[in-house]
């Protein structure tokens, strides 16, 4: 009995070691900066979805104001029907502004967030290209309307500066859809390495492996140009033309299997992406 309240005792007591320790608080901290950072991109995708809904609701609202400002080339045009024209077509514009805006409000923001979502990318990009196509049917409404001395000066300067626009808009959407194409690849690099023992202890990879000591892997300034940089989402297979292979790196066991070829040397076939880089970005095989 008094065995097992020593021992109940000491776990406690190793227990509350851990708790103070300060890699456990550090690990606490990371874990609530995680969950506060998790909750922070859920609360701006939310923000960025309800904006892009109201800019559809307005794109709906401009479809429908269209249809009473077509004019057959030949009809006359009387006062009220003047008047409503201008009125639709100040409607558009003034819209069309306040949703480029947000357009370009938005994209600022993705860029700055940690959402990576191409999905979302994309459907500011096609809402991007309609604000566009309005606006260069807003541009030759207004040259139709002036033909029939229906000229609204007071959307000259919208109209041209609407226009301006759309350059400038789509050297930006390109610009920040190649920058997100170039985080998402930045977040889906990995690197790895093989060669012999020998090899890689020359390269600073592996240390120590002594008598009385362990082999470390990557402890000590290691040379970084022997590593190959890849894509993860397409690097599945490694040929090693070795006989034998050993994984010396962190790398979860059922996410990768080695399958001998006919001439008896060793391919790495990786089995679960996501699950096999979860622990780093490097992989370092020692091979004989």
């Amino acid at each position: 009995m008094k065995k097992i309240v020593f021992v109940c005792c000491l776990a406690t007591a190793l227990v509350a070691c851990v708790e103070n320790s300060a890699k456990y608080k550090n690990l606490e901290r990371e874990n609530e900066l995680l969950k506060i950072e998790k909750e922070k991109s859920a609360t701006e995708l939310d923000e960025m979805l309800a904006t892009l809904n109201d800019i559809q609701a307005d794109i709906q609202t401009i479809r429908e104001a269209e249809n009473y400002l077509s004019i057959a080339p030949s009809a006359e045009v009387n006062n009220d029907q003047k008047e409503q024209l201008r009125n639709n077509m100040r409607m558009i514009a003034e819209t069309l502004q306040a949703n480029k805006k947000q357009i370009a409000d938005l994209q600022e923001k993705l860029q700055k967030s940690n959402i990576q979502s191409k999905s979302l990318q994309q459907t500011i990009n096609r809402i991007s290209e309609e604000l566009n196509q309005k606006t260069e049917m807003i541009a030759r409404l207004q040259e139709d309307l002036s033909r029939k001395d229906i000229r609204i000066k007071e959307l000259d300067h919208a109209v041209a500066s609407l226009s301006k626009n759309v350059d400038s808009l789509a050297e930006t959407n390109a610009s920040q859809a190649k920058e997100l194409a170039e985080k998402e690849l930045k977040l889906n690099t990995a690197y790895y390495c093989f060669g012999t023992k020998k090899e890689l202890k020359e390269q600073n990879i592996l240390t120590g492996g002594g008598l009385f000591s362990k082999t470390k892997v990557m402890e000590a300034p290691f040379n970084e140009s022997y590593f190959i940089s890849v894509d993860i989402r397409k690097f599945t297979e490694l040929q090693l033309f070795a006989h034998k292979a050993t994984i010396r790196s962190n790398h979860p066991e059922g996410s990768y299997r080695f399958v001998k070829d006919s001439k008896g040397n060793m391919t790495l076939q990786i089995t679960d992406i996501q699950q096999f880089w979860s622990l780093g970005r490097y992989l370092v095989i020692e091979v004989g």
